[in-house]
């Protein structure tokens, strides 16, 4: 009936005024294109559900969200807070300086929420309003604050990003340990991509997968197929957005170059300029130090007269920074792993197989076909792209086993009291002596081995495919 009654006035203004069927029909228009951007460019990530806990846990506090620059920490706390929130106060201290001034003085944050509202022209209500606080390291003050709307206006909720955050923090936090939560962005996984190519029941079929049984050989191939396609995108938000829509490679890598030159560029913004050259030095010997079938990482290679003393701070500038995943060695299989990791041995990994691809100059051909010219690279490629998976999920320092320059497994993890040894295979050939080596050295009862082949189990291997590394 109330469908009926639609049309017939409808009918009845097109009678009374004859332009209306125009200018429905224009503003239908703009808004069916509206809502197909809308629904095209809305990824979902997997932290939108740690969000909402946040906002529900009591033991709710003002969040931090940290990432790297692009990774869209500034979109999803957005998202979130226009789809849970009556309103949000949006302050970027970079952009607007000025809001630096509400931050002076005695820090009591009522007085600065009234003064806000003021500025805003906008009412902040407790639990009904978001406050977000973005580029927050531009202002150590508001910084500073957390901590006081923490104990003297939790009512409040309170988020901030930042881009260069882990920089600010890695050097010194101006508020105590306990009065802030703590959540980290890091680019799209591969399962986040498969949602955002439209493989959203092939997702969930993987994630609830609990077995090792083979896949069906269909959902295999495909699996790999997109598997590729993530080698060359990556996981930056702006690269997937754009290949989501235009399927276009070109573009992916043009949106890559520019993301690559505003990290180049915050090199010499944030640091002093003796200090940028030598990120430069580390950050542009990366992928080449990869492509070694020895991926330790040796300053040597930056220039022969490096020495590691020299870097230390430039490499520790890029692990803060969130733009490099650090891997370890570690000497023993005991638990805790980092009391045995040797900090003068470790790997350097991209914070971005798609990156990595774009670094490299590898065209979408050369990727996706694997030719002659990608094989050279499978290997940095492969390991890169499981570093990334692996630093997502577990979100803990990565470590690599060697013993001697004889042996080395890729990947050691510890979960639940075990440790778990992870084998990396960039094809099909799975066969792994200094797998088997650990194995007996240390009496382990399982260990792992990830490839391009399909799910299976042995007694005392489980093989793995790489599209399913999370599963680990």
């Amino acid at each position: 009936m109330a469908v009926l009654a639609t049309i017939k006035s409808l009918i009845l203004l097109g009678v009374l005024y004859p332009r209306f069927y125009e200018l429905f029909y224009m503003f239908y228009h703009v808004f069916r294109v509206l809502l197909v951007e809308i629904t095209t460019f809305m990824i979902n990530r997997d932290l939108y559900r740690k969000l909402l806990e946040w906002k529900k846990s009591e033991r709710r506090k003002p969040l931090i969200l940290r990432g790297a620059r692009q990774v869209g920490k500034t979109h999803l706390l957005k998202q979130f807070a226009e789809s849970q929130y009556s309103s949000f106060v949006y302050l970027n201290f970079e952009n607007d300086p000025a809001l630096e001034d509400f931050f002076q003085g005695k820090l009591e944050p009522k007085k600065m929420i009234d003064k806000l509202s003021i500025y805003f022209e906008k009412k902040i209500l407790p639990q009904e309003t978001l406050l977000f606080f973005d580029e927050i390291q531009a202002c150590p003050n508001a910084l500073k604050s957390l901590k006081y709307f923490h104990e003297e206006a939790n009512e409040f909720h309170l988020v901030s990003a930042g881009s260069l955050l882990g920089v600010k923090l890695g050097r010194s936090s101006p508020f105590p340990v306990g009065k802030v939560n703590f959540f980290d962005l890091y680019p799209l996984h591969f399962c986040e991509f498969l949602e955002a190519m439209g493989h959203k029941q092939l997702r969930e079929y993987l994630d609830f997968k609990k077995d090792f049984l083979a896949l069906e050989n269909p959902f295999h191939e495909k699996l790999l197929e997109l598997l590729k396609q993530y080698y060359f995108v990556g996981g930056m938000p702006e690269a997937v957005v754009s290949f989501q829509k235009n399927q276009d490679f070109n573009e992916v890598r043009n949106i890559q170059n520019e993301i690559l030159l505003g990290y180049q560029n915050d090199f010499s913004k944030y640091t002093t300029p003796l200090i940028a050259i030598k990120i430069s030095g580390i950050w542009n010997s990366i992928p080449s130090q990869l492509a070694r079938e020895n991926k330790k990482f040796k300053f040597s290679e930056i220039k022969k007269s490096a020495r590691s003393r020299e870097y230390q701070e430039a490499l520790q500038w890029l692990i803060d920074s969130g733009l490099v995943n650090p891997s370890y060695k570690i000497n023993k299989m005991e638990l805790p792993l980092s009391g045995f990791r040797e900090l003068e041995h470790f790997k350097i990994y991209f914070l971005d197989t798609g990156l990595l691809s774009a670094v490299l100059g590898l065209n979408a051909k050369t990727i996706l076909k694997r030719s002659e010219v990608f094989l050279q690279y499978k290997g940095a490629f492969t390991e890169n792209f499981v570093a990334q998976e692996l630093k997502t999920f577990l979100q803990k320092e990565l470590y690599y086993w060697s013993h001697e320059n004889q042996a080395e497994v890729d990947f050691i993890v510890s979960r639940e009291e075990k440790i778990l040894p992870l084998e990396i295979k960039a094809g099909t050939q799975v066969k792994s002596k200094s797998l088997f080596k650990l194995q007996k050295k240390f009496q382990l009862p399982r260990v792992y081995i990830s490839s391009l082949l399909n799910f299976k189990e042995s007694e005392r291997v489980s093989y793995l495919p790489l599209y399913a590394v999370k599963k680990f």
